[in-house]
């Protein structure tokens, strides 16, 4: 493969005989390793546009199939569960592979290829094949990549479908990342690799573009694998593709991106000097015009951010918090987002759900949405007026890209058409709003309201899909298109009347005219009646009970009306195509109406679910405050029957930084590890909380080690994923962040995992001084609240009975001596004979545990360094 191309990662290599090929060794074949000459015509122009395409499965048009041949043809037929057969190569090729689908499935079998990360190459016919003469003209007409396709249909409406490229230099990292459906396009750069993963899964780019052969990718590959040109510390379960380098050098890329934008600096973009980020932008945007060579993709202003402007959320974090999927099942519905999401538009869905993974640390911009959310909360009123809008307004952000990039088709204009019309009588009901983000659709740009009354006056109200078969324009927005459809109706009633006109001329009362699309219009005489037939009919077929002719007036009536009905066609496609240009000329004033849109309607959906959810209003801090009064976790809450979830306090950050949090398995410790975490987290978008009051300091980074998992693929265990996460907990939290951990140290030995559970806390406690709740069955770590001042000890408390154990739920202070793991297990149905041998067992490990027998308090904190002494007895 040459430098120039791509290759598309995990899929590069094929595996032909693990598929249906039968015997003959011609059908594994690729078709670069085939003499060229020696193929036929037309699979000799195949080879030459997969050349052209290397990256993409090519799907060529013959006849009423898209066909694909050599190692495609193997592909296609893997991923679509199809039969794998041949065609004849030439005479000294043989038979080569080959695997075709109904044209009409097109969009079908595409969408499933992209799903499964691949780019499609779609090769159609543009010469009648009629009228050609010898191999029939085909083009490469569209290119569809899982991170580049503007199709409706192959989109999901509620979330963004990023396309990202990555530069690797060292331990630093650029990233850009675009979504050509709604015109979004970012880049950042840094120098954490632990930064960039954290980054990439919060995007979940639907394609990263890599370089290939840099040399700062060379010394991270991994040859003894499949992925073997992925860096090793990048996830591999994306679709990745590799690019030449030469899209990515910094003079290129910057020149690239100044002439997209038409600017001689990038300093307005904030990336001027950001030649990572730079790079990654300029790669990316060649990628675009590589893959959409038919049309410009309307791309807003490249912005330039910085990871330091959110809260920082790893890739852990986000999986144990299940933000947008649960960790049990990856569903939607129990995700936090599953929650909260009450928005009406897809413009909302994708909005709120940026929101929910990009929290702010800007106390203004919190305050800002907070104050939306209040209004729309006061105002019962202006509530039901936006939801009612709200669900008359389509995508506009997809919407004005499909115009853009030339692709949308009469019903999309037709919806900007209604969506401006909304807009309007919007802005007037929102006259005496106050905050910022409802004002912003308080006035309808002049230009919009005019492009609307424009669309009005000139589409029907109900236009077909196709724009080139007519039934788009409405009758007085053209004149030149009404004398045409004048004329059409005309011939049409000359027509319409020519059966009643000729029964009475020729006296022949079963004359009939009729059509088919093969042999146009005729008149139909029986053969009875054939003898009363004017000399003027023109005998045009002969069947078995009539007889079928012309008259010179009907042809040429036929030959006028069939040209006009062509010519109108004409005539509507031109119009619509200038309408559809008008619309792209304000794509980014779009775009600007659809932010607020969006905006608009992730607040009322923050807003509703505040309001049927009792959740109330944080006071935000910049101390390090965390103190939440009945706080509730919001999707455990709304999964429960009313009234059975219990709130509970928290108090962290004031006079304790570490919270021993011991009790029982199946009690609730976990749940309100994550109840926590998220209260924070939405405060921090701007949303209201499950909480009857709260008070609560900016955090930076929000940590968490909940659950057990183990990693085959790359041979870690439980206990060495716990390690590793833990790692990068210690490595990375400050006094800002808060820190979540359940049962550190349970997947060893017992003294090892108490020891290393003592220590990790002690270390959060005094050096980190991280906000910290530390779920343990390791009772023996409440002697931490009597050696450090900041560390205090709660538990979830149970009811004992003399045969059962009631979980109360109930988060009090104080530390719990016993976990209660046999009666969990008799909760989860172990045999009784089981559950009274653990009793004895247990008995007489209580009997000679020496840490079972009891701590000794010793001084290890000293207050003046604030800091373990290195030495000292330990207090077991």
């Amino acid at each position: 493969m040459s430098d120039s191309g791509d290759r598309r990662l995990p899929h590069t290599e094929i595996d032909a005989p693990t598929l249906r090929l039968g015997r003959n060794p011609g059908l594994q074949v690729r078709h670069d390793e085939v003499e060229r000459s020696l193929l036929t015509p037309m699979l000799q122009h195949y080879a030459d546009l997969k050349d052209a395409y290397p990256q993409a499965l090519l799907l060529y048009r013959v006849g009423d199939f898209y066909e694909t041949f050599f190692q495609d043809a193997c592909t296609v037929a893997r991923e679509l569960e199809l039969v794998l057969t041949g065609k004849e190569g030439g005479k000294e090729v043989g038979r080569v592979a080959m695997a075709g689908i109904p044209h009409h499935a097109l969009e079908r079998y595409c969408r499933t290829l992209i799903e499964k990360g691949y780019a499609i190459a779609i090769c159609d016919q543009v010469e009648d094949p009629a009228q050609a003469q010898g191999l029939v003209k085909r083009e490469v007409t569209h290119v569809f990549t899982p991170g580049t396709v503007l199709d409706s249909e192959l989109l999901q409406p509620r979330r963004n479908n990023f396309l990202a490229a990555v530069i690797l230099s060292g331990h630093h990292w650029g990233l850009a990342y675009a979504d050509v459906s709604t015109g979004e396009f970012c880049t950042t750069q840094g120098g954490d690799r632990a930064d960039l993963v954290a980054e990439l899964n919060r995007l979940q780019p639907a394609e990263v573009l890599i370089p290939s052969e840099a040399p700062d990718l060379n010394r991270l590959l991994r040859p003894h694998e499949a992925k073997e040109h992925l860096p090793a510390d990048l996830p591999n379960h994306w679709c990745y593709t590799l690019r030449s380098p030469h899209d990515f050098h910094a003079a290129e890329a910057r020149q690239r991106l100044c002439q997209r934008f038409q600017v001689k600096s990038l300093e307005g973009f904030g990336c001027e000097h950001l030649t990572l980020a730079t790079r990654a932008a300029g790669g990316l945007l060649a990628y675009l015009d590589e893959t959409h060579r038919q049309q410009t993709v309307p791309l807003q202003n490249l912005s330039t951010y910085s990871l330091q402007e959110y809260l920082f959320l790893d890739p852990q974090t986000r999986r144990n918090l299940e933000l947008t999927q649960t960790v049990r099942d990856g569903s939607f519905q129990g995700s936090l987002l599953w929650a909260i999401d009450r928005t009406t538009t897809a413009m909302g869905g994708r909005l709120l759900r940026r929101w929910l993974l990009q929290p702010l640390l800007d106390l203004e911009q919190i305050t800002a949405r907070h104050d939306a959310i209040a209004e729309l909360m006061a105002n019962s009123g202006l509530r039901q007026t936006l939801h009612r809008h709200l669900q008359e307004i389509y995508d506009l952000e997809r919407l004005a890209g499909r115009a853009g990039s030339g692709t949308a088709n009469p019903r999309d204009l037709a919806a900007l058409r209604d969506s401006f019309r909304t807009l309007v009588s919007l802005a007037a009901a929102l006259k005496e709003v106050h905050s910022p983000y409802l004002c912003a659709l308080a006035t309808v740009p002049a230009e919009i309201e005019q492009l609307g009354e424009t669309l009005a006056a000139a589409l029907v109200e109900q236009p077909p899909i196709s724009s080139t078969e007519g039934g788009i324009i409405r009758s007085g927005a053209y004149p030149d298109l009404d004398q045409q459809r004048l004329q059409i109706e005309q011939d049409q009633q000359w027509i319409l009347n020519l059966e009643a006109q000729e029964r009475e001329r020729t006296g022949i009362p079963t004359l009939k005219v009729g059509y088919t699309k093969v042999s146009g219009y005729y008149l139909s005489v029986s053969r009875a009646k054939v003898s009363q037939v004017p000399d003027t009919y023109i005998r045009k077929q002969t069947l078995t009970n009539e007889e079928r002719f012309i008259t010179a007036e009907l042809k040429e009536r036929e030959a006028r009306l069939m040209g006009a009905q062509s010519h109108l066609f004409e005539l509507e496609y031109q119009y619509f195509v200038q309408l559809r240009e008008q619309v792209a000329a304000h794509a980014a004033t779009i775009r600007t109406l659809a932010a607020a849109v969006a905006a608009a309607d992730a607040l009322l959906s923050l807003a509703e679910v505040a309001l049927y959810q009792g959740y109330c209003r944080p006071q935000m801090t910049l101390d390090r405050r965390l103190e939440i009064c009945a706080g509730r976790h919001p999707v455990v809450e709304q999964l429960l029957p009313a009234g059975f979830f219990v709130p509970n306090e928290t108090r962290l950050g004031d006079k304790a930084d570490l919270m021993i949090l011991t009790g029982p398995n199946a009690s609730g410790k976990s749940c309100y590890l994550r109840q926590v975490g998220l209260i924070q987290l939405l405060a921090q978008m701007g949303s209201y909380v499950p909480a009857t009051r709260a008070t609560l300091g900016l955090c930076d980074r929000i940590f968490t080690r909940v659950g057990a998992v183990d990693d085959l693929a790359t041979g870690q265990s439980t206990f060495m994923v716990e390690m590793n996460e833990t790692a990068n907990i210690l490595n990375h939290a400050g006094s800002q962040s808060l820190v979540l951990l359940d049962e550190i140290g349970r997947g060893t030995a017992t003294f090892d995992g108490l020891a290393i559970a003592w220590s990790v806390a002690e270390y959060l406690a005094t050096t980190l001084r991280s906000r910290t709740i530390f779920a343990t069955h390791y009772h023996e770590l409440n002697q931490l609240a009597s050696l450090l001042p900041n560390v205090a000890n709660f538990q979830v408390v149970v009811k004992e009975l003399p045969e059962e154990i009631i979980f109360l739920h109930q988060v009090k202070p104080g530390g719990a001596d016993r976990s209660y793991g046999i009666e969990a297990g008799r909760l989860a149905g172990l045999p009784p004979v089981v559950i009274q041998r653990a009793r004895q067992v247990m008995q007489q490990i209580e009997k000679h545990s020496k840490i079972a027998v009891g701590l000794r308090k010793s001084p290890l904190y000293d207050p003046q360094t604030a800091a373990v002494p290195d030495q000292g007895e330990l207090p077991f």
